[in-house]
């Protein structure tokens, strides 16, 4: 009998170990492998995707295709196996094969190659260009590719971008040279070279066709794609027959220092000629998409003017194209992040953001009431997609919150024969797991919300993340983090960068709320930050942490400290300039001059915007809310952190809020990133940089 009891015993000690949570740990978080885009295959049988697994040694880090059936019978099965990753996958019409670029050994740079899902074998490169290829897009046929690549100004055929290229490199100085605005983006010096849109057939010889070579579009100095993080973007989609394209370009970029850039729709053949702009006026087009019937285009939207912010919409232009496009989410002030098509055209489904989520809508292709497709949703849906040709409508997207890391999810299932139906909304199906078990076993509890009303009437949204071992009975100092944009909201997602619960494993609840101009909350709220960037915002904050204190007795409102990067840091930097309630700041990238962040920023108009005009004539906050204006009263100890490559808040900012704070000898630490540009993205510089905010906070709280 005893010893029956003592196995007895073992065995539930035994079982509570293997069930218990563990504390979150940078390698929780940076080692989580990253989902990406479901990209489903037209009849809406197969679902490709990447994924990242990333390593601390970045030259053991992989990114590979994967895929799995849609109606998740099958466990995803790995596509490639390659040291390069591969992007801008997509399907060919018959769903038998998907094009995408990357690469190879042997190449000088990214091609597009063509893999047979259905008939085996290994991936063939299509394309042979020096300049890259990237951005495959199927013809309707099946028979031809669309892609892009970045060649040289005046340069073209292949033999003109060789001849310039070797020329370069033959020079025996080295010097960027400009004469027009803008001259580097976010991480990267911007040079002369331009995105243009290449058409090859799918035939032994087929060679590349520069559509927009010699054209008068081109010859504009303004003209270009979209900026990226990864580089110049110019989006295109084939026309229903299979004619001509359209894409999205700008025709005034080098007067992004004193206009808004506008990004137009343009029509081009496909046998080539002169681009013929679709769109006019004062907004922008982006990412074009043709309705699966072929009868309509439609576009993400943004109006341009004098606000500091415009939500995206979604506009709609019948095709041919005739009159000027329609918005069928004008009714609405929610800010569209994608959209995607019932496979019979009648119901378009969209992502938005809304208090700290982001959740699925839909709206009649036509336009009409929208409405929230799956109300009382948690955490947040990115990527939507659906298969343009499968027999019923299938909604595909990531889905992540806080605690569980993102996952591809097959959404919902339709009821009955038409679209306009609702969804009957079951649990979304899980098609992957990458990162389910290790998550289980982290000990970390779904964030908290709560509103409040400020002392300007506005009702602010926050949230609030619990340290492990959570106990209500216990005191716990407060950390609060503060979101950059300013048009950005806090989301319940699972992210790298100041990770919720990581900041909060040594025992702190950390306070995470949207002030006026962040997202997710309407247009109007967005806007609203115009002539007050920083006072407004950081009282709303302040009142977030009073409120908290009051409404949750486990936060000890003696011990609170504040953080932040970016506009978070800006704003980390103006209570530094105006409360002593916080024991401790940290800054990554952070302003601490408003003119010269002004000038010496990548991008300087949408500055101006915000505040009026230029600061030599513009709204009076220029000075009223600098905070290097009020140095004298800098007396909280501060750890300041920036990237020797950020261009979006260069390093002369923290260099000049460093020498302030030594000259005002506030005990202060400065971080360096000599590899890093906004972000820290390396793995062993953001496990360093978790360690010392959390030597900061330990010393301090």
């Amino acid at each position: 009998m005893y010893s029956k009891l003592r196995l007895s015993a073992s065995a539930v000690f035994f079982a509570a170990l293997l069930c218990a949570k563990t504390t979150i740990t940078h390698e929780d978080v940076f080692l989580m492998k990253q989902v990406g885009a479901p990209v489903p295959s037209p009849d809406g049988k197969w679902v490709v995707f990447s994924v990242n697994e990333p390593a601390y040694d970045e030259s053991k880090e992989v990114t590979d295709l994967w895929l799995v059936p849609a109606d998740g019978s099958a466990r995803p099965r790995r596509l490639t196996s390659t040291k390069a990753s591969e992007s801008g996958v997509a399907w060919s019409p018959d769903s038998r094969r998907i094009a995408f670029s990357t690469r190879r050994e042997g190449d000088e740079a990214n091609q597009i190659y063509v893999l047979d899902i259905a008939g085996g074998g290994e991936a063939m490169r299509v394309t042979s260009l020096s300049t890259g290829a990237a951005a495959p897009k199927w013809r309707p046929d099946g028979q031809a590719l669309a892609f892009t690549s970045v060649i040289y100004p005046g340069a073209n055929t292949e033999e003109a971008n060789k001849k310039i290229a070797a020329d370069r490199k033959g020079l025996k100085y080295h010097a960027r040279v400009y004469e027009t605005f803008p001259i580097k983006y976010w991480d990267h010096w911007l040079d002369d070279r331009q995105i243009h849109l290449f058409v090859q057939e799918l035939r032994e010889g087929g060679q590349p066709r520069d559509l927009l070579a010699g054209t008068k579009l081109v010859a504009g100095s303004g003209f270009g794609g979209t900026e990226t993080n990864s580089g110049e973007e110019l989006v295109a989609a084939w026309a229903p027959d299979g004619q001509s394209l359209v894409f999205a370009a700008t025709e005034n970029r080098t007067q992004a220092a004193y206009a808004r850039v506008i990004f137009r729709l343009y029509q081009v053949l496909a046998a080539g000629g002169e681009p013929v702009a679709l769109t006019s006026g004062n907004a922008s087009f982006r990412k074009p998409v043709f309705r699966p019937d072929g009868n309509a285009l439609y576009a993400l939207t943004e109006q341009e003017g004098n606000k500091a912010y415009y939500a995206t919409r979604i506009a709609m232009l019948p095709w041919p194209a005739k009159g000027e496009p329609a918005v069928i989410t004008a009714s609405s002030d929610k800010s569209v992040s994608n959209f995607a098509f019932t496979p019979d055209s009648s119901t378009v489904y969209f992502l938005a953001e809304d208090a700290g989520k982001e959740k699925i809508f839909q709206v009649p292709a036509a336009g009409g009431t929208l409405k929230e497709a799956f109300p009382d949703q948690t955490g947040c849906y990115t990527n939507l997609a659906i298969p343009t040709n499968a027999a019923s409508t299938v909604l595909l997207a990531d889905w992540d919150s806080a605690t569980s890391p993102g996952e591809i999810v097959r959404i919902g299932i339709l009821m009955g024969q038409s679209s306009q139906q609702s969804f009957k909304r079951h649990n979304d199906q899980r098609l992957t797991d990458f990162n389910v078990e290790r998550a289980a076993k982290i000990d970390w509890l779904p964030l908290r919300d709560f509103w409040h009303t400020s002392k300007r009437g506005k009702q602010i949204h926050s949230m609030l993340a619990l340290p492990p071992n959570f106990d209500e009975q216990k005191k716990y100092p407060l950390l609060v983090v503060i979101h950059g944009g300013a048009a950005n909201m806090w989301r319940d997602q699972f992210v790298v960068r100041w990770n919720y619960h990581l900041l909060a494993a040594p025992g702190y609840v950390v306070l995470l709320t949207d002030y006026t101009g962040s997202t997710g909350y309407g247009e109007k709220f967005a806007q609203e930050i115009q002539f007050d960037p920083l006072k407004g915002p950081a009282d709303e904050i302040n009142e977030a942490a009073d409120e908290a204190i009051r409404r949750y007795p486990f936060i000890d409102g003696a011990r609170q400290a504040a953080a932040g990067a970016s506009y978070g840091g800006h704003l980390v930097n103006w209570l530094q300039a105006s409360t002593t309630r916080y024991k401790a700041l940290i800054a990554h990238s952070g302003l601490i001059d408003l003119e010269s962040q002004w000038g010496t920023s990548d991008g300087i108009y949408h500055r101006e915007v915000q505040m009026g005009g230029p600061f030599w004539e513009g709204d009076k906050s220029w000075k009223e809310q600098n905070p290097i204006m009020f140095a004298k009263n800098f007396k909280t100890p501060i750890l300041l952190s920036v990237g020797e490559h950020d261009f979006r808040v260069p390093i002369n900012q923290t260099l000049e809020n460093w020498s302030v704070l030594q000259r005002m000898r506030v005990p202060s630490k400065l971080i360096v990133w000599e590899d890093e540009n906004h972000w820290i993205s390396k793995g062993e510089d953001s496990r360093f940089f978790y360690q010392q905010v959390q030597d900061w906070l330990a010393k301090y709280l």
